[in-house]
């Protein structure tokens, strides 16, 4: 009974085979028998997706040209392909499988795991094979070996594989579907809006979640252009009592901002020499948990926003610390710990005591135990994996990138925050009244600074009424008027969307209340659902940026324009809806849990992808893009039109102004005199009005020159010659 070890990638082989006695081959690895595998083991790998959904042109041969009459794309039965440059790699794990007596599949412990497995396994013939399933989230040695000491019966995740089916065969549907008719649709309405002049086609993908996530942002966008600065005017006292200085700001139940700066001074005028009493002081205490334990796309929000790391790169760092052993399994919904897990992780912190950085905080912890803290320890809320948490492999920081430094130092301390009590502070308000205005002052005294001390933080200090020294006072008592002024304020937009508050929109599927926050509780997850999971959300953004919707500069989400082309083409589809394609993600989670049909959700799917291939040809009328097919060709200038000042762009045969439709004339040709002129050389000759030298040109004989605009306004090139080398005198 000589099992095969079925695993995703080469580096997850080797970190399993190496907790046994083993030896390595060309293709496999061999684990030598013991007490798990008394007749040993045959341990391969997949390279990811062997096997990929076959295109449309291997269901018929029609269904490879683009043309509205051969929409929708709807295959009877879907098929799978093995990619073509892994077709060898694909046959030596096919024999290793089929050679097995049984099959344990150790691909990574989610979704998308189960499927690459199922597909090769199904691919390879091996469907009727006895499965178990390997199932773990850590990948120390202890927990490898005890999840091998503990297989499943694979049976327990058929389900999570028609989830994948589902998702994948509903993302082939709408995708190849949308895509076509929107690409095929545009184009022409964008070679209309040219008047027949040179458009190069364009591919316009959309997708079930790319699609509503690029509305989110387009949306935030329109919030920003159409907001409307206003002034507004503040009142400010300062006050003295015992000695001490303190201010307050206005905070009348019905006015604390004034848009009239008259009413303001007015106000103001009325309260001059009228005395000041105490109305009231409150004392409370204020507790503040510490943060929740890290999924990842808490993870990559925080990661963002303090080292301006892309998601994507988040899940890369935060995979390759897994690979080598030194955190739980990154692609995590949860953010609590099973008890079993809770329970190891003070002998996890006595390890990571070893690394300077984190021996004195450790040493200073302020609880032995998480284990009854339902903050962080809940069982119930830990679907197939838990929180991201260190574990007791420590590193070598020395070998680890700054990036990897950078992430694995937000898990630890993460971590270990969860052993510090509450952030501890008193907030004293104090309600100074004159006459019938009531001055609001507020000061914060820490008493423990608990869980901040992790991260070193501070109390933020953004407005110093809110975190001053305030006088011991009781209420009734008479304190003096120094001063009241005005302070001016002017309203402010929303803020864009960083690639940060990308992954939390896409987790809260567009709820603004919670876009900008770490935390996203269960319920609202259950009740709402979400745009993509955990482990697809950064290549969703990584996909909205290489298909050329949306640039990222500083770190700052911008929509292009060929991004709001297709904003104009889906308006009003069920494509344009965060909220439906949510509810669509809530759907395919039940049917991971065994409580949904999958085959049902797909038929759904193919009604859908018939009705947007329908609502497309009816509406593409009506899109309104003319002003949009404009900026895409500014967007891809070279450079400015010396006669007009618009933009030049390349018009396939030559270099054209998008101006001509206006009467103007420049243009650059893309040869002269039987030489190229290249891209780069026009772009120089637009700003500088001289080319580099061009060699090679064919006169009467061949010769070296410059190109130069000698007629702006008709266009008009003439040469210059380079000055002549000195020759040595002999």
């Amino acid at each position: 009974m000589k099992p095969v070890l079925l695993c995703e990638k080469p580096a997850q082989a080797r970190t399993y085979s190496e907790c046994y006695e083993h030896k390595k081959h060309k293709d496999h690895i061999e684990i030598m028998p013991c007490k798990t595998f008394p007749d040993g083991a045959t341990v391969v790998w997949a390279i990811g997706h062997l096997a990929e959904l076959a295109p449309p042109e291997k269901y018929r041969e029609e269904w490879k040209k683009w043309s509205i009459e051969t929409l929708p794309l709807i295959p009877e039965k879907f098929q799978y392909v093995v990619s073509k440059d892994k077709v060898s790699h694909f046959k030596t794990v096919s024999n290793h499988l089929k050679n097995g007596s049984y099959i344990v599949i150790c691909t990574d412990p989610a979704r998308e795991g189960e499927a690459i497995a199922r597909t090769l396994i199904l691919l390879c013939g091996c469907g009727k094979k006895p499965l178990k399933r390997f199932w773990c989230s850590s990948m120390t040695t202890d927990a490898i070996r005890k999840a091998f000491d503990n297989l499943r019966d694979a049976r327990e995740f058929d389900s999570l594989y028609e989830e994948s089916k589902a998702r994948a065969y509903s993302d082939w549907l709408i995708g190849i579907n949308t895509t076509r008719i929107l690409s095929i649709l545009l184009n022409k309405k964008i070679s209309e809006a040219n008047e027949g002049g040179f458009v190069k086609n364009t591919l316009y993908s959309a997708g079930r979640v790319q699609s509503p996530l690029l509305f989110l942002i387009h949306h935030r966008e329109k919030e920003i252009e159409n907001f409307k600065p206003e002034n507004f005017w503040e009142i400010l006292g300062d006050f003295s009592a015992n000695s001490i200085k303190y201010q307050g700001k206005l905070q009348n139940e019905e006015q604390n901002r004034f848009t009239d700066k008259k009413v303001a001074l007015a106000t103001i005028e009325s309260l001059k020499g009228k005395p000041a009493v105490i109305d009231n002081v409150e004392n409370k205490e204020k507790k503040v948990r510490p943060p929740k334990l890290h999924n990842l796309s808490s993870l990559q929000a925080k990661l963002n926003k303090k080292y301006k790391l892309s998601p994507k790169d988040v899940l890369s760092l935060v995979q390759s610390l897994y690979e080598e052993g030194y955190c739980s399994y990154p692609r995590s919904s949860s953010q609590f710990l099973p008890k079993d897990e809770a329970e190891q992780l003070p002998h996890t912190l006595e390890q990571l005591a070893t690394l300077e950085p984190y021996k004195a905080i450790i040493e200073s912890k302020e609880r032995t135990s998480i284990v009854d803290d339902k903050h962080f320890t809940n069982d119930e809320k830990v679907d197939d994996h838990y929180a991201i948490v260190v574990t007791n492999k420590v590193p070598n920081l020395a070998k680890l990138s700054k990036d990897q430094i950078n992430v694995y130092d937000e898990i630890v301390r993460s971590t270990i925050a969860a052993f510090f009590t509450d952030h501890i502070y008193n907030q004293t308000t104090i309600h100074t009244k004159i006459e019938d205005h009531r001055f609001k002052s507020t000061g914060n005294q820490i008493i423990n600074n608990g869980w901040k001390s992790v991260w070193n933080e501070k109390e933020e200090k953004n407005d110093k009424e809110e975190n001053q020294r305030l006088p011991i006072v009781e209420s009734g008592q008479s304190v003096s008027v120094l001063k009241l002024n005005i302070k001016e304020g002017i309203t402010k937009p929303p803020k864009p969307y960083t690639e940060g508050n990308l992954i939390t929109l896409m987790a809260t599927a567009g709820r603004k209340s919670h876009y900008d926050s770490n935390e996203i509780t269960k319920t609202e997850l259950v009740n709402y659902g979400s745009l993509g999971t955990e482990a697809t959300r950064s290549s969703i953004v990584t996909s909205l940026q290489s298909r050329g919707y949306i640039v990222v500069k500083n770190n700052v989400v911008q929509i292009t324009p060929k991004g709001k082309m297709l904003i104009a083409a889906l308006d009003k589809t069920i494509l344009s809806s965060a909220e439906l394609t949510a509810k669509w993600e809530l759907y395919l989670q039940e049917v991971g849990k065994g409580k949904k049909s999958g085959a049902k959700f797909i038929e759904q799917s193919k009604a859908l992808a018939t009705k947007l291939v329908n609502d497309a040809v009816k509406s593409a009328e009506t899109w309104k893009i003319d002003h949009l097919v404009n900026q895409m060709s500014q967007q891809d200038h070279i450079g400015k039109c010396p006669s007009c000042g618009k933009a030049i762009v390349d018009k396939k045969v030559f270099f054209g102004c998008v101006g001509y439709k206006e009467g103007c004339k420049f243009t650059l040709p893309k040869e002269i005199l039987g030489k190229k002129i290249s891209e780069a050389n026009a772009k120089r000759l637009l700003e500088k009005g001289k080319s580099g030298v061009i060699k090679g040109l064919k006169g009467k004989k061949p010769f070296d020159a410059h190109l130069v605009i000698k007629d702006s306004k008709e266009g008009t090139l003439g040469f210059e010659f380079p000055p002549k080398k000195a020759t040595a005198k002999k």
